[in-house]
């Protein structure tokens, strides 16, 4: 069976998951609370994105399965799904995932507008959702002290990474709407409230990339990294992950404190088209770790 398809459904759940905590994390976090509600509008696309990580956590959790037994999706059988959910950690990962993700749908059904409180329960059910992810990887395949380490480290640098991609895609939609003086306002307020939030981000999937590294490759297989595909998609990794910091500085140090002033259509489309590129640098991000997540570390050969 090709793997294909799993790696395909893992990239979508990465990117659902992480708009759906990322965005009412940074609408928590990174806007004033005076703009929560008039910044935009979140009710019926956090419905969406919770309707389709339902679907696929369905889709990926069957062929899941199918790569585990070898087989085809249509002969994965009944009793084998219901021994996986009960029986092994992947399964009850699963089980909260769903779990979570209805809370997160009744949340958005029910509220219309995006009050602190409400922005704060959004995030803890999405927090979870997103930590499950860790079990469908290396993350959960550790023993000992060491493996729940890596398995801390694993949730951690998932929460990270959703964080910075909710924050990307509020920032798009933000700076994409900058046409009045107040919309202006809460982009650049923004912008600028993000700084620390973004170093302890970075931080955090600075060690816990450097934690995963030591555990999955380790130093004594460093040559490893350029004669495995694991490897060499790690480094395609690192190098994605470096233009996004590079990216992220521009932004910070150049582009957005050129908002302080009169901002000029030029000084706009330059962060647009900067937040762009560091928007599809995460995407790729994303497909290279949804592609490593299927395949053997150095440590396991």
């Amino acid at each position: 069976m090709s793997d294909w398809p799993l790696v395909a459904v893992r990239w979508g759940l990465y990117l659902d998951l992480g708009a759906l905590f990322g965005l009412p994390a940074f609408a928590r976090y990174g806007l004033p609370a005076a703009a929560r509600m008039t910044a935009f509008s979140l009710r019926w696309p956090i419905v969406a994105l919770s309707l389709s990580g339902l679907g696929l956590s369905a889709a990926g959790f069957l062929l899941m399965a199918a790569a585990m037994l070898g087989v085809g999706v249509t002969q994965v059988d009944r009793a084998t799904l219901i021994m996986l959910l009960t029986d092994t950690g992947i399964g009850w990962a699963w089980t909260a995932r769903v779990l979570a993700l209805l809370a997160v749908l009744a949340l958005a059904l029910a509220r219309r507008h995006w009050t602190m409180r409400y922005c704060r329960a959004l995030v803890l059910p999405g927090g979870i959702a997103v930590a499950s992810l860790a079990w469908t990887g290396h993350g959960a395949a550790g023993e000992g002290v060491w493996g729940t380490a890596q398995l801390l480290g694993d949730i951690l640098h998932l929460l990270a990474a959703s964080a910075w991609l909710g924050a990307l895609i509020a920032f798009l939609l933000l700076v994409g709407r900058a046409r009045d003086a107040e919309s202006l306002y809460i982009a650049r307020d923004a912008l600028a409230g993000f700084a620390r939030a973004g170093t302890a981000i970075v931080a955090v999937l600075i060690l816990t990339g450097l934690l995963n590294g030591y555990i999955l490759v380790g130093p004594e297989r460093l040559g490893m990294l350029v004669t495995t595909d694991y490897g060499r998609l790690l480094l395609a990794k690192l190098g994605l992950f470096a233009a996004m910091l590079v990216l992220a500085a521009v932004n910070r140090w150049q582009l957005a404190p050129a908002l302080q002033g009169d901002a000029t259509p030029t000084t706009m489309a330059r962060l647009r088209l900067s937040l762009g590129l560091e928007f599809s640098a995460i995407l790729a991000v994303l497909a290279v770790v949804s592609w490593l997540g299927t395949l053997a570390p150095p440590a396991s050969l």
